[in-house]
This record gives structure tokens, C-alpha cells and sequence, in this order.
């Protein structure tokens, strides 16, 4: 017997695409919809009994939020993650939030298919490796590395985290060695290096880096001298 489904990705082809596949099995797909920040509104409405939830993110924090939601205003909803290959800490993050398993993108339709009956039945729909992976983070969180953000944060010099914050700020190399009572040429260098050690090419990925870990709440705000504000 066929499953109620909904299909929820960023990406409407693969939704749309995964939804087909699973219709011409034998499956009634209720929905495919992107993106996926509309994903527990329109699971709570609809109601099926399993929700493929798709995330490129798995690990950033906040982004298993619509399955808390789901999993309170409907507990009888299955919710299985797609997602690209995920660390134990995505795993856990998954599972912690209420999610049934956790299914790899480039899955083939019968894994997608056997998780999807796995989840209905009540069974956790996730490799035992990628499981036992998770389950050790649930348990042992100290023992994990710390977060993304902190890791990045670690990498800097308290000057080099100055820097970054100014350049979040979208100020030039002028206004941070103005900022910091430093010659330009000083400031151009701990810039470059500050990209050097975050592994990216611009100021501009520096920013959304920073931003997107969190290592910008983590940094605090910087003092700033008169006549050098953005």
C-alpha cells in the first residue's frame, strides 16, 4: 500500500523530480514545495505520514527547526531529512530535533523507497554507522569537537577577529587601519591574512563565513575611533 507524502527541498527539480519517482511507485505525494523555510506550515495543513524535509545544511544550527515544530503540532508525522553526505553532528541534530532518519541526496530511489517504510513503521531510516555516529554526540556531547564557528574563531589572532568584524562592517582597508591606529599597509596584511586562515578569496565570503557560523556574535562589537565609522 502506497504512502501519503510530501516532498519539501530549496531545490524544486530534485523535489519535484524525487516526487514523480515516488508517484510512479505507488506512492500519493501530496506536495513538492520549496523552499523549505514553508516546510512545517504546509506539512502541519496537509498532515501526511511522512515528510521528506531537504537541507544542504545540515549542520548549521537552527536549520532543523521546522521539524521541531512538525514533530509537536503533529507527532504522527515521519519526518526523514535528505541531505548531502552529513557528519554525526548533522545526524544528531537531525534525530535530536524529532526527525525518523536521514537520506543522502544521491540515495537511489529503493534506499529512498526502504526509509520511507522504515520511518512509517516507526524505525529510525538511517545507515547503522551514520547512527551510531549520531547517538555518540547525543551521549557524549564534550567529547565532540566544538562548533564551526568557535573552530574558525580559534584560528585568529584577537587583531585578526578585530579585522574580520571591521570587514563584516564593509569598511575598507582606509577606515580599518584608521579604526585601529595602524598603517594601511598593516591593515591590508592582517586582512589577507585573516582570508588566508578562513580558507576563502574575498572580503566578501569572509563576511558571510563569519556570519553564517556565528563567529561574529562570538566576536563582539569593536570600539571605533572618531571619524572611522562605515
Amino acid at each position: 500500500m502506497g504512502v501519503r507524502l510530501m516532498v519539501v527541498d530549496d531545490h524544486r527539480l530534485l523535489a519535484e523530480a524525487l516526487a514523480s519517482a515516488l508517484k510512479l511507485r505507488g506512492h500519493r505525494v501530496l506536495a513538492a514545495a520549496a523552499p523549505a523555510a514553508g516546510a512545517a506550515e504546509l506539512v502541519i495543513t496537509r498532515a501526511p505520514e511522512v515528510c521528506l524535509l531537504g537541507t544542504a545544511t545540515p549542520a548549521e544550527p537552527g536549520i532543523f527547526d521546522p521539524v521541531v515544530r512538525i514533530k509537536r503540532e503533529r507527532p504522527q508525522v515521519a519526518v526523514l531529512v535528505l541531505g548531502p553526505v552529513p557528519s554525526p553532528r548533522g545526524i544528531a541534530a537531525a534525530f535530536a530535533a524529532g526527525a525518523s532518519g536521514y537520506v543522502r541526496h544521491d540515495e537511489r530511489i529503493e534506499g529512498v523507497e526502504r526509509a520511507i517504510m522504515k520511518a512509517r513503521a516507526g524505525e529510525a531510516a538511517v545507515a547503522p554507522q551514520l547512527l551510531q555516529g549520531a547517538f555518540s554526540e547525543l551521549l557524549n556531547p564534550a567529547a565532540q569537537p566544538d562548533d564551526e564557528g568557535q573552530r574558525l574563531l580559534q584560528l585568529l589572532t584577537p587583531r585578526e577577529v578585530e579585522v574580520l568584524v571591521r570587514v563584516a562592517d564593509g569598511e575598507d582597508t582606509r577606515l580599518i587601519a584608521a579604526g585601529m591606529g595602524i598603517a594601511p599597509s598593516t591593515a591590508r596584511t592582517h586582512v589577507q591574512r585573516v582570508l588566508m586562515k578562513l580558507g576563502v578569496g574575498s572580503r566578501l565570503e569572509a563576511a558571510a563565513l563569519a556570519a553564517r557560523t556565528g563567529l561574529l556574535d562570538r566576536a563582539g562589537p569593536v570600539t571605533r575611533a572618531p571619524g572611522a565609522e562605515a
